[in-house]
């Protein structure tokens, strides 16, 4: 837990004040049941009312000091542990920004969303328990032993005879419970992700009736938390009536033989009350304290999640680049024998062995059959992959000697799946430059054919989207992430089959326009139709990995058969 600690620091006083007031709370537990002896003792035996008086004011000056400690105690205790928690859920969030895609593909989106979420609320729920009892657990168990032993020392021996069977009784609950709250953590995880993939495809499930299906598959993983859930707690079920029975027990067994004390008169009643309270104080405390070791367990079951994300060594990081301070100012492009494979114990590559060179402004497109390694291609150059062989080179430079910042900022990338965000057309389109002009907005939009539907809506840019942009179109989509790409401003700018939802009439539209608008920046554009790209300087086409032609358009239909085979299929259809 050593890496919490600098939170606690930050909020000393929240760390340090919390216990503080629980203590003095728990001081007044065990000073009141004296008090209440002596009045039934010594008040109410010899009728002194004035003495019953006095001492009823002592007791209600300190159950009002108990009062305000600790509500100050439980006060400074929640919010320590809710501003650490808040300190770790930043801290975890920030890692995950700075992960590559790589390191991404090593956790699945559910458990992440559990990590940074549940796991990080049992940090808060261990830190806020063990504020308020770590210390004022075992101050009233000792505090409470000690005034046993003052009022009766035979009675005393009874309480701990029965404390260390109960406390190895809770700590065998605890044994068996820890394990199954690690199984019942990584169950959340898969319901997480099974709740996460369902909604993302809630269209494609609509789209094949596959409801039943998916409320049956849920069904089952979320049965299995059921079951996980069901074992871990019922194990921990047995903790509250364990403490009751020893408190039961205990209260019988000293009943019976302080009774005969009473009767001989070596005991009196307000001894017994007192004793009585004090004993239950005692196993009070002994099962708080194995609540907070129970805490402990379940929040180092989360620690430990927590940690395989924060102690996660970043593949890609720009800390060895030789100019970080270097800026793109062309945009040529060359890769030299590169290689690349997702997973590193597979035997074949993905890419392998690419060698080109682009020439800064060139307008390049790239084609292939599904699974070619188009996209894995482009997703190279702003170095969300590194190649496993091969170097890449912009401007001449390697991009590993250049910044993420610098490197990243002089590319614009549409993905291959659109995501915008909630909120105004204007707000998702300045995610490319948030101080663009309105005017520089709707020159991008009309470069991307974009401005005409957006002005259509009563609202205009003004108008507002569903999460991930579902109440507009494929194509819209489409066309408002390569005007937000465009506002960016970038010397290499990357198409990923970024037109497969519009006509054809709009996508050599875009196209006119790019070769118009945009002739200094290096444009590569990965398309499935060849129309898309035949008006290209050049055509990469891409077969298994490889590089099997690039040239134009009617150099390649020449040469090239792969690309002959791609553009008189698509020919023999658009003919039928």
């Amino acid at each position: 837990m050593k890496r919490y600690i600098k939170y606690a620091k930050k909020y000393w006083y929240h760390f340090l004040l919390g216990p503080l007031f629980m203590m003095l709370e728990a001081c007044g537990e065990f000073i009141l049941p004296y008090i209440n002896k002596n009045i039934i003792d010594i008040g109410a035996a010899n009728g002194d009312v004035p003495y019953i008086f006095q001492n009823g004011i002592y007791m209600g000056l300190l159950a009002f000091f108990m009062l305000a400690t600790g509500v100050l105690g439980a006060n400074f205790s929640i919010r320590g542990a809710t501003r650490l928690a808040a300190g770790v859920r930043d801290e975890v969030f920030v890692k995950i920004q700075e992960f590559s895609f790589s390191d991404i593909d090593d956790f699945t989106t559910g458990s992440l969303i559990t990590r940074i979420t549940n796991d990080v609320t049992q940090i808060q729920n261990f830190a806020q328990t063990a504020l308020r009892g770590m210390f004022r657990s075992p101050i009233m168990l000792i505090g409470a032993l000690i005034m046993s032993f003052h009022l009766n020392s035979n009675l005393a021996w009874a309480i701990l005879i029965i404390v260390p069977i109960l406390g190895i009784s809770i700590a065998a609950i605890i044994l068996v419970a820890s394990p199954r709250y690690t199984k019942m953590q990584q169950a959340l995880d898969t319901v997480n992700n099974g709740i996460n993939e369902s909604i993302t495809n809630i269209r494609v499930i609509k789209s094949f009736v596959r409801e039943d299906y998916e409320i049956g598959k849920f069904g089952k993983i979320n049965q299995i938390l059921v079951d996980k859930s069901t074992s871990a707690l019922k194990v921990m079920l047995l903790m509250q009536p364990v403490s009751a029975l020893a408190v039961n027990v205990s209260t019988l067994a000293v009943v019976w033989i302080s009774g005969r004390q009473i009767m001989v008169g070596d005991m009196e009643l307000g001894t017994l009350t007192a004793f009585i309270t004090y004993l239950s104080q005692i196993l009070t405390a002994l099962t708080f304290v194995a609540n907070i070791v129970l805490q402990g367990t379940r929040a180092a079951a989360s620690h430990k999640r927590i940690s395989q994300v924060l102690d996660t060594k970043v593949k890609l990081t720009d800390s060895d680049a030789a100019y970080p301070d270097k800026k793109v100012e062309n945009g040529s492009i060359e890769f030299k024998n590169v290689s690349f494979k997702y997973f590193k114990n597979n035997k074949d590559y993905i890419l392998e062995n690419i060698d080109f060179k682009i020439n800064a402004g060139e307008l390049i497109g790239i084609i292939g059959s599904t699974g070619s390694g188009k996209s894995t291609l482009v997703s190279l150059i702003p170095r969300l992959y590194d190649p496993d062989e091969g170097e890449i080179y912009i401007d001449g430079t390697n991009i590993k000697d250049l910044s993420f910042e610098n490197l990243r900022d002089s590319i614009s990338y549409v993905l291959q799946k659109n995501t915008l965000f909630s909120g105004t057309i204007a707000e998702n389109l300045r995610w490319g430059n948030e101080f663009a002009t309105m005017e520089e907005i709707r020159h991008a939009a009309t470069v991307s054919q974009a401005d005409g539907f957006v002005m259509s809506f009563p609202e205009g840019y003004e108008t507002d989207l569903s999460q991930g942009g579902l109440n507009l179109s494929g194509g819209q989509k489409q066309r408002l992430c390569i005007a937000r790409a465009l506002l960016k401003k970038p010397q290499i700018l990357i198409l990923d089959d970024s037109t497969s939802a519009v006509d054809t009439a709009t996508d050599a539209s875009i196209r006119k326009a790019f070769r118009e608008e945009l002739p200094g920046i290096t444009k590569l554009i990965i398309a499935q139709r060849i129309s898309s790209v035949e008006d290209a300087d050049r055509i990469m086409v891409l077969d298994e990995g490889k590089i099997v032609g690039f040239d134009s358009h009617s150099v390649l239909l020449k040469t090239c058969t792969a690309y002959q085979e791609i553009y008189y299929s698509q020919k023999d259809k658009e003919e039928a």
